[in-house]
Order: structure tokens, then sequence, then C-alpha cells
């Protein structure tokens, strides 16, 4: 051990003469505990509500959209093969998109087309299960009696599009297309019945209200789409590849084929919540840096008290240098003391949200109900470095007083 950490642990440990300094010193330890406490709680929140918002969309949409240039293509069948041998790539599954009108006898809405084949598309969309999945593609008679020619096909609605239209499942809704017919009485849409074959529920408004599932042949029959898809999802296994892969893809098939990550496609919102994840950081640091001024307080206190002990170092041989260092060790001690018991009582109390969540949201207003809680290793040690910089910066100046002492002018006036 040093002789200047020895002196500066000594300090700490020993009675101030003025109460005042040591009260100082424990709210500083304190500060620095409840700003990292804050800041590991916080940060843990919005890294688990991100990660849950990631998980929800990607339940419902693929890693990567191929499309093609100048609209459809019909040659998807030769690009799925070139897409599978990809490395890195599960699975892959053609769609068709288009904007419809749902109608039922209760409610009228618009909504979303996915035209999707229904034995590739579970692999690819994950909120949809092979219950619903078969249900869809296998079309059921309205009437059996009647020798099953009045067959109905299958579709998959979100939770919240089947309360605006106040179905369930077993029930009929009617699909109604703008580009329909000209007849003699004018311009009339294109409608066909389903059957809702199943509900789905991702917990985000934005699907659970707008999208349909439908299978493939039905959505090109209704579209005059013959041979012909939108675009092809993409399943990978490691999400954090899929815009490399996007673009190995797109170099395999050619110039006229674009691709799409899911990155890209949701970068709206994943920007806006690391904004506030950052944001949040900057604002509550003003804490731990509130507490660091009573750290530089503390010290710049205990230096006008140990002026003699100041001098007496300095005539037994100790440098400026040394007398620096006293002063500094004694405030990283102090941050140190507050970091490790935030980081403590923040992991400790994440522990507690993510296990009991007795914290529940209002489900009207929010999409979860409890605080999602997720805690990242490289978060944690993030802030308390900080927080250990920002107290190391609060020791510089007394230290630096501290070591201008001339021992003459202390000993004369102390």
């Amino acid at each position: 051990m040093s002789f200047e950490f020895f002196i500066s642990s000594r300090y700490l440990k020993s009675r101030q003469k003025q109460a005042f300094i040591s009260l100082i010193t424990l709210l500083s330890i304190a500060g620095v505990a409840i700003g990292v406490m804050a800041l590991i709680v916080v940060i843990a929140v919005m890294a688990g509500f991100e990660s849950d918002m990631k998980t929800r969309i990607l339940g419902v949409e693929s890693h990567v959209v191929l499309m093609r240039y100048g609209g459809d293509f019909t040659d998807y069948h030769h690009a799925l093969d070139e897409i599978k041998q990809i490395r890195g790539v599960e699975s892959a599954t053609p769609f068709i998109y288009s904007q419809i009108m749902l109608r039922s006898q209760t409610g009228l809405s618009g909504a979303m087309l996915r035209g999707i084949d229904s034995e590739s598309a579970g692999q690819v969309i994950k909120i949809l299960d092979q219950g619903m999945l078969e249900r869809m593609a296998r079309p059921s008679a309205e009437n059996p009696a009647n020798g099953g020619a009045d067959n109905i096909p299958g579709v998959i609605l979100g939770k919240e599009l089947a309360h605006t239209l106040g179905v369930g499942q077993g029930e009929v809704v009617y699909l109604i297309l703008p580009t329909g017919m000209v007849s003699p009485i004018g311009h009339m849409p294109a409608m066909k019945r389903f059957k809702v074959a199943g509900i789905f529920e991702s917990g985000i408004y934005d699907y659970d209200g707008s999208l349909v599932y439908i299978q493939m042949e039905e959505a090109q029959k209704m579209l005059r789409m013959e041979g012909a898809v939108t675009g092809i999802e993409i399943y990978v296994n490691d999400i954090y590849r899929a815009k490399e892969l996007g673009r190995q893809i797109v170099q395999k098939l050619g110039d006229s084929y674009w691709a799409r990550d899911w990155t890209q496609m949701n970068q709206t919102l994943f920007s806006a919540l690391k904004l506030e994840k950052t944001v949040m950081f900057i604002i509550l640091t003003l804490i731990i840096l509130v507490a660091a001024f009573n750290i530089a307080g503390a010290l710049i206190m205990m230096v006008m008290e140990k002026t003699k002990d100041i001098a007496i170092l300095k005539a037994m041989g100790a440098t400026n240098r040394h007398i620096r260092r006293i002063f500094v060790y004694k405030g990283l001690i102090i941050g140190l003391f507050g970091t490790v018991l935030g980081e403590i009582l923040g992991l400790s109390l994440c522990a507690i949200l993510k296990r009991y969540k007795f914290i529940e949201l209002p489900s009207e207003i929010y999409y979860i109900t409890t605080l999602p809680v997720q805690i990242e290793m490289l978060d944690v040690i993030f802030i308390a470095l900080a927080a250990m910089a920002i107290c190391y910066v609060a020791t510089l100046y007394p230290a630096h007083q501290a070591s201008k002492l001339n021992p003459a002018e202390a000993f004369r006036y102390g």
C-alpha cells in the first residue's frame, strides 16, 4: 500500500473536527449511490422495453423482405431456392400485399391484406401458429348437406380488427377490393366471403388492428396476380446480420431486386427508443454530478482542516504530486463506495421488479401490463465507469489547491 493511499484511507476513517465535513461525505456517498441506482433501473427498464418491442415486432414481421423493382415478379420459385442456399438463412416464404376493406354484419374497416403460403409462413411469421394456418388453408363448407358446394376459404384477423368488426372465430366476413369490375351500372368493387379461421394477438395495436392473412392462392385470384407475388419474407438465424444477409441475397439474385431488413423497416421507432435512452442517461447523470459537487466541497473543507498535516508531510519530503494523490484517492474512495452501493441497490431493485412485477401499467394505454426489465452488463459497467469518472474530475481542484499549500505559511498561521 502506498503511503498516499494509507493516509487518505486514515482521513476517511478518522473523526473530523467538524462533524459537518463527515455529514457531507456521507451525503456524497448517498448521492452517488442514488444516482447510480436510478440510472441502472431506468436503463434496464428501457432496455427491457426495447427488447420486448423487438420481440413483438419480429413475431409479425420477417427479418428481411426481398422485393423486385418494377412491382410483382413471377420467378419467385427460383429466387426462393437461391435464398435458401445462403448460409445464415433459415427459411423464406412468398407473400402478397394489398389494401382492402373488410365488412361484417356489424362493422366495416380498412385493412392490410397479406396473402401467405400456409406451408412455409409459420416458419417466418412466428405469431401465427400451425393450427390457424391449417384452418385457413382448408376451406369449410357453409352447408355440408349440399355436398360442400359452398366452400368458404379461411382468413386470420388481428384481435383489434376482429373486435372492430364484431366477429369471432368461425364467423363470416367479406373482403372488398377497390379494384373490381365495370358493370352496366358503373364500377363495382370485387367482394368475396371468408370464414374467420383464427385471431392473432401481437400486442401492438398497429398490427392487431390492420393485418389480415389469407391463403396466397386466394389473394392471387382476387388481385388477378396468377403466378406472381409481391415479395419474399426471409427469416435468418442472427437478426443482427440481417442487413448483411440482405446485401448477399441482392448480390446473388441481381440488381433488379432490393432488400430491407427489420431495422430499416422500423428505423423511426428504434431511433426514437435509442434517443430516449440517451437523454434519460444524460438527465439522471446530473444526480451523480450533484453528488460530485458534494465530494469537491467536502475535500475543500478537509484541505482547510488538514493544513498543518499537509505542512508536516511537505516538511518530511512529500512532493506536490504526493499531496494531490492523497486527496484524489480520498475522493475516489468516496465515489467507489457510492458506486458499489448504487450498483448493489440498482441490481437488487431490477431483480425484484423482474420477479414480482408489482408495478402494473393500465392495459388501455400501454401494450404491456408490467415494467419490462432487462439488465445488460455493458450498461452496468458503463454507468459505473461514468460515475467514477465524474467523481475523479470532482477531486482535481481540491487536490490541486492542497498541493499548492506553502508549509511555512501553514506553520505561521496554522
